[in-house]
């Protein structure tokens, strides 16, 4: 008996120390790299592509890089969850030191599509990637970075590098992994399939689904409707005036105990595009008004949340403080 359980300690004393070593590799050995794979692209920019990736970057883009000297010289993303570590978005105007400035329109096509940087390291879950927006638009957004806006000239500014925690390290192994480049060109529905285009918006193009779903780790970007708790909320945001009190994204579905299911579209339409409550009353940070939404864009995703499934879950409301 004493032999046995002698043996059986030694066994799981070995897959300890296993364990233990996996886990210095992988905090030692960081975020993995991978090879690339850019397409030749060279995006032919006009004034109405330049117009419309700078809506975009509006959007999606300057809540994280946008600095505090106006130009998007990037800055600390204080509303990072403290679990994913410290992380700072970098400079991505025309400085010739800057993140931007040695990818080409391919490279950078690349990087937003797949999360491998030029350099083959990948992007953590807290960048964004957008592997369905549709060529059109993702076209529009390169054409901006490359124009004249003024928030895009020249900073020398240097963000740190970002402090990745063993969290990240351990998720960008297991479950967050390089996405892949469409085999064919992406396209957006028409505007005039509303529901078709409202799911568009939500998914691909504004990404409002990786907020509203349950948790940022397991998002699934590929098939976004698999996330756990899609469009249910609950997921935990941190407030980006403090960097500290956690704030839990809204159910979004038409359940009507839970959801917004008895908010009508124009309230709606207020809270996406003025951050108004039905009461009147501002939503707090971190949901940012979505101006730059036409209320043709915010119509349309209010008709695919029709169709999504109800999910009811109670969120703690402290989102509308």
């Amino acid at each position: 008996m004493k032999r046995a359980l002698k043996i059986t300690g030694m066994i799981l004393g070995a897959i300890v120390v296993v364990m233990l070593l996996g886990a210095a590799s992988i905090n030692f050995s960081g975020i993995p790299t991978y090879e690339t794979n850019p397409p030749n692209l060279e995006v032919k920019p006009d004034s109405a592509m330049i117009a419309e990736g700078k809506r975009l970057a509006t959007l999606v883009c300057q809540h994280c890089h946008m600095g505090t000297t106006g130009k998007l010289d990037g800055k600390e993303m204080l509303d990072i969850p403290a679990e994913f570590g410290k992380v700072w978005a970098p400079n991505i105007t025309q400085h010739p030191n800057s993140k931007l400035a040695p990818y080409t329109d391919g490279e950078l096509a690349y990087f937003l599509r797949t999360g491998v940087k030029r350099d083959g390291g990948y992007a953590p879950p807290w960048m964004p990637k957008f592997p369905h927006m549709s060529d059109e638009d993702l076209h529009s957004v390169i054409a901006y970075l490359r124009s004249d806006a003024r928030e895009l000239q020249p900073s020398d500014k240097v963000q740190p590098a970002p402090e990745p925690s063993f969290l990240v390290k351990f998720l960008c192994r297991v479950a967050f992994k390089p996405l892949p480049f469409p085999e064919e060109s992406v396209e957006a529905p028409p505007v005039t399939d509303k529901v078709a285009f409202g799911r568009y918006l939500l998914t691909s193009k504004v990404e409002c689904y990786s907020c509203h779903s349950a948790d940022f780790k397991t998002v699934n970007i590929e098939a976004p409707e698999k996330s756990e708790g899609y469009l249910g909320g609950g997921n935990t945001l941190i407030s980006p005036e403090d960097g500290v009190t956690e704030i839990y994204s809204a159910n979004i579905t038409m359940d009507k105990e839970t959801g917004i299911g008895n908010w009508t579209e124009e309230e709606f339409i207020k809270a996406v595009r003025f951050g108004q409550r039905p009461d009147g009353k501002p939503i707090r940070p971190p949901m940012i008004p979505f101006s730059a939404l036409s209320d043709e864009e915010a119509s349309a995703i209010w008709a695919y949340l029709q169709t999504a499934p109800p999910v009811k879950n109670e969120v703690q409301r402290n989102w509308e403080e």
